[in-house]
């Protein structure tokens, strides 16, 4: 299994927006990123991620999993853009704000904090289990 961090601004859609839509899950669209969509691309069904909250509150608030493997976007016409599907897993206990994630030493090398603007990023297993640690959540 591999694990990703996707970001999104909670005006636009949230952790809320995403537990809403279920066991279906939902299309991860709207990316125009060549690097974010490659990293799609890579993504298999059972893959997990963290759901970030962008903008204003900048936390990890969430667990997410990949439900349907890279697929043309349907927002665009427009062939090289491509989305997967996720599903809400579990909410954190505590959110892991990125002050904390920048401050713990373990996580230094984290794309999040080495390239904070990428909307899909990986996530090491390492990196994985201590913001789960941070956020009080089960990592499994």
């Amino acid at each position: 299994m591999n694990y990703w961090l996707f970001k999104s601004e909670p005006s636009t859609w949230s952790w809320d927006d995403q537990v809403a839509k279920g066991d279906a899950g939902e299309e991860w669209d709207g990316v125009r990123n060549y690097q974010a969509r490659n990293f799609m691309r890579e993504m298999a069904v059972g893959d997990r991620g963290f759901f970030y909250h962008s903008q204003s509150e900048k936390a990890v608030v969430g667990i997410v999993e990949v439900c349907a493997e890279a697929h043309p976007d349907s927002t665009t016409d427009d062939e090289r853009w491509d989305c997967v599907d996720i599903k809400a897993v579990r909410p954190f206990a505590t959110q892991v704000m990125l002050d904390q994630i920048k401050a713990d030493e373990r996580l230094a090398e984290m794309v999040l904090v080495k390239n904070s603007r990428l909307s899909v990023q990986p996530v090491t297993p390492e990196e994985w289990k201590r913001v789960c640690e941070l956020g009080e959540t089960d990592a499994n």
